[in-house]
């Protein structure tokens, strides 16, 4: 079985990726969307400049296991709050939120308390994203 199936199902985990707003800067997204692929994930990259609603329509109609954010333009702290609740009311209570970008640690940590999951700095290994989003999936989704 590979690294990245379900212990409880077969198939691959479903991992969205997206850029939010105009922010235009996409080459850390698809490098660590390439990386998820690597690791056996499926993944969908919905491209530039995309609205919360967009993102989490696209997310339930792909099926996805987690949603990543790439994000650099500052808006991190509208962004993920604004698609954290339109989760919510999707009753999404199941998918993971993550995401990456210059997020300072006082917003992180403000972000993660509404319940948006582990938020990775430039830099970070794609080992380590996999590898949480693998763990998250694997003790949160059950098929």
């Amino acid at each position: 079985m590979k690294k990245t199936e379900k212990q409880q199902g077969t198939r691959p985990t479903r991992v969205l990726i997206a850029k939010v707003g105009l922010d235009g800067h996409d080459r850390g997204a698809k490098v660590i969307a390439t990386s998820l692929k690597d690791a056996g994930m499926e993944v969908i990259y919905t491209g530039l400049r995309q609205t919360p609603e967009m993102v989490v329509e696209a997310a339930l109609q792909e099926d996805v296991d987690a949603i990543g954010i790439s994000i650099l333009s500052g808006a991190h702290m509208t962004v993920f709050p604004r698609i954290i609740k339109l989760m919510k009311e999707k009753k999404m209570n199941d998918v993971l939120l993550t995401g990456g970008g210059i997020i300072p640690d006082e917003d992180r940590l403000e972000l993660e308390a509404l319940g948006v999951g582990k938020l990775f700095p430039p830099g970070t290994a794609s080992t380590e994203i996999a590898g949480y989003i693998n763990e998250w999936v694997s003790k949160n989704r059950s098929f």
